[in-house]
């Protein structure tokens, strides 16, 4: 359906920091990386997220997050902590939301930058 979503961060490094961390327990590697940007994503699938330096970086309104796929609740686990320790803020700790359905396994956390994931395996 999308054929990726890209961001503004303030700082790159950091970025690149916190992303390679959170997204590795889910299959995705940095797929480019040059003083423009960074490009994510599973290999052999093109970068699926991408981010860009900007001064005036704000994530998205109330209501946006960008959910990533995971292959197991394990990855989830690994996600949401990787993502505490590399700096991002806990919304929602690993676990059932069973008002998302019976086998909804997520963890939400919210990046340097202000932008809201999840982690999710069903």
């Amino acid at each position: 359906m999308l054929g990726h979503v890209s961001f503004g961060v303030k700082d790159l490094v950091r970025a690149g920091v916190f992303y390679d961390a959170v997204l590795r327990p889910l299959g995705w590697v940095r797929i480019w990386d040059d003083p423009r940007g960074l490009g994510y994503g599973r290999l052999g699938e093109g970068e699926k997220l991408n981010l860009f330096p900007h001064v005036e970086a704000r994530p998205p309104g109330p209501g946006f997050h960008l959910a990533f796929d995971a292959p197991d609740r394990a990855a989830v686990d690994a996600f949401h902590a990787a993502a505490l320790a590399a700096g991002g803020t806990d919304r929602g700790a690993p676990g059932l939301r069973p008002v998302y359905g019976s086998t909804y396994y997520a963890a939400f956390v919210i990046d340097p930058d202000g932008h809201r994931l999840e982690a999710v395996h069903q």
